[in-house]
C-alpha cells in the first residue's frame, strides 16, 4: 500500500502530467470560444436573429458532455482512468477537420458532439486522477490547480485564435491550431500518463481497516457496499441533501459559461467591439477564473466548502447583471473579471466538496454524476437562453435570466448544504 501513498509532493510528476493534460483539454474547447460565435453568420450561414440556432453548438456540447461525464466516471472504475483519457483524445481527432471542411452550421453542431465526448472523457479523468493521488486535505488545492490549468488553456486558446482569425483565414487557423493541440495531448497521454486507480483502491483499504489519518469524512451511510449505477445516480442527484445542492449549483453555474460562450461575443460585437477586443474581454474572464483558482482552492481547504460556493454564485450573478449596466471596453473587462472571480470561488470548491463525501470505491461514479448535472447545465442553459432571447427579441433578456437563476441557486446552497470538509464537520464519533 505504501507504493500508492497519497500526496502532491509524493506524486508530483504525475500531478504535473495531469495538469498538462487538462491544459490541452481547455485549449481544445477554448479554440472556438471567441471566433466561432462571431463568425456564425458570415462563415456558416446562421441567421442574425436566430438565437436558438446560434446556441445549438453549445446545446449539443452540453448534453453530450454531461452524459459522457457520467459514462466516463463509471467506465473509469472498470477500465481505468488512463484508458478513458486516451479514448477522449482519439474521439477529438476529427474535430479540426470538421471545422475546416464544414459546409454548414449543422456540421459545427456535430463537431461539438465529438467535443462533448472529448471533454467528458478527458477533463473528467484529469479531475478524478488528481483526487486519487492527493490527500483529502489537499483536494481544494488540487482541484484549484486543475481548473486553473484547464481554464487558463480555455482563455489562452480563445485569445490566440482571435488573433489568428484576424490575420489569417479563420477556418485554416482553427484547423492548424486544433490539430496541433490534440496531437500533442494524445502523444503526451500515451507516453507519460499513469493509471491512478490503484491509489483509490489503497485509500479504500485504509478506510475499511480504520488506519487512515485525520478526521473521518461524512460518507453517506445508506449506500450498499457495491452500489449500482442507478443507486449512485439517485444518491447524488436526489437522495442526499448536500449532494443534491451541489449538483443543482453545478448545473446552474454553467448557465453563466453558456452565456459567456454564446452571447458575450455576439453582444459585444453588436456594441461595435472588434474581434480581437472581444478575445481580450472573454479572455479576461477565463484568465481571472483560471488564475484565481490558485488561491480559491486552498482557501476552501482552510475555511470550508459551503460559503465559498454560495458567495461565488452570488458574485457571478452580480457580474452578469452589471455587464448590462455599464458601457465601454474597460467596464466590460471589469465585469468579466468579476464573473471570473465568482466562478473561481465556486468551481473547484464544488468538485472538492463532492470528493469530500464520496467513498473512494465509488468516487469516480459520484464525480461523474455531479459532472453530468453540471455540464448538462450547458445544454439546459443554452437552450433556455436562446428561447428567452428569442421570445423577448433581445440578448439582454438572457443576461437577466442568468443573474436571477444564479441568485436563487446560491440561496439553495446556503439553506440546504452541509459543510463537507472533514476537519470542520467530521463524522459523528459514535459512527466511527
Amino acid at each position: 500500500m505504501s507504493t500508492y501513498e497519497q500526496g502532491i509532493r509524493r506524486n508530483l510528476s504525475q500531478f504535473a502530467q495531469q495538469l498538462l493534460q487538462v491544459f490541452f483539454v481547455g485549449m481544445t474547447i477554448g479554440m472556438q470560444r471567441t471566433v466561432v460565435p462571431v463568425l456564425a453568420e458570415t462563415e456558416f450561414g446562421v441567421p442574425a436573429d436566430s438565437t436558438v440556432l446560434l446556441m445549438g453548438f453549445v446545446i449539443s456540447f452540453g448534453f453530450v458532455k454531461g452524459t459522457m461525464n457520467f459514462v466516463s466516471g463509471r467506465l473509469s472504475e472498470r477500465a481505468g482512468r488512463r484508458k478513458v483519457l486516451i479514448w477522449g483524445w482519439l474521439v477529438a481527432l476529427p474535430i479540426p477537420f470538421i471545422f475546416y471542411f464544414s459546409p454548414s452550421w449543422n456540421w459545427i453542431i456535430a463537431a461539438n458532439v465529438l467535443l462533448g465526448v472529448n471533454q467528458g472523457f478527458a477533463w473528467s479523468m484529469t479531475v478524478t486522477s488528481k483526487l486519487d493521488i492527493v490527500r483529502p486535505e489537499q483536494r481544494g488545492l488540487a482541484t484549484g490547480f486543475n481548473e486553473f490549468a484547464g481554464y487558463g488553456g480555455v482563455a489562452l486558446a480563445g485569445l490566440i485564435t482571435a488573433y489568428l482569425a484576424a490575420d489569417f483565414e479563420p477556418r485554416q487557423s482553427l484547423f492548424v491550431f486544433g490539430l496541433a493541440v490534440i496531437l500533442l495531448a494524445l502523444c503526451s497521454a500515451l507516453l507519460f500518463s499513469k493509471e491512478t486507480l490503484p491509489w483509490a483502491h489503497a485509500e479504500s483499504v485504509a478506510h475499511k481497516a480504520g488506519i487512515q489519518n485525520g478526521p473521518r469524512p461524512r460518507y453517506p451511510t445508506n449506500v450498499s457496499e457495491r452500489p449500482t449505477t442507478t443507486e449512485i445516480f439517485m444518491l447524488v442527484s436526489f437522495r442526499h441533501r448536500t449532494f443534491t445542492a451541489l449538483s443543482q449549483a453545478g448545473c446552474v453555474e454553467k448557465f453563466v459559461d453558456a452565456l459567456v460562450w454564446g452571447f458575450f461575443p455576439v453582444y459585444l460585437h453588436a456594441q461595435g467591439v472588434s474581434l480581437v477586443e472581444i478575445g481580450w474581454v472573454v479572455g479576461i474572464y477565463g484568465f481571472v477564473w483560471g488564475g484565481s483558482q490558485l488561491w480559491t482552492g486552498p482557501l476552501s481547504d482552510a475555511v470550508g466548502r459551503k460559503w465559498p460556493i454560495a458567495i461565488g454564485i452570488w458574485v457571478c450573478a452580480a457580474g452578469v447583471a452589471a455587464t448590462l449596466l455599464v458601457d465601454g471596453l474597460i467596464a466590460w473587462s471589469l465585469t468579466a473579471a468579476t464573473i471570473g472571480v465568482g466562478m473561481a470561488l465556486l468551481y473547484p470548491t464544488l468538485i472538492a466538496a463532492v470528493g469530500d463525501i464520496s467513498h473512494p470505491d465509488w468516487r469516480g461514479s459520484s464525480l461523474g454524476v455531479y459532472r453530468f448535472w453540471r455540464d448538462i447545465g450547458y445544454g439546459i442553459g443554452a437552450l433556455l437562453l436562446g428561447l428567452i432571447a428569442s421570445t423577448f427579441g433581445a440578448l439582454e433578456a438572457g443576461f437577466w435570466f442568468t443573474a436571477m437563476a444564479m441568485a436563487l441557486s446560491g440561496l439553495w446552497v446556503a439553506v440546504a448544504m452541509d459543510e463537507t470538509l472533514a476537519r470542520l464537520n467530521p463524522e459523528h464519533p459514535e459512527k466511527c
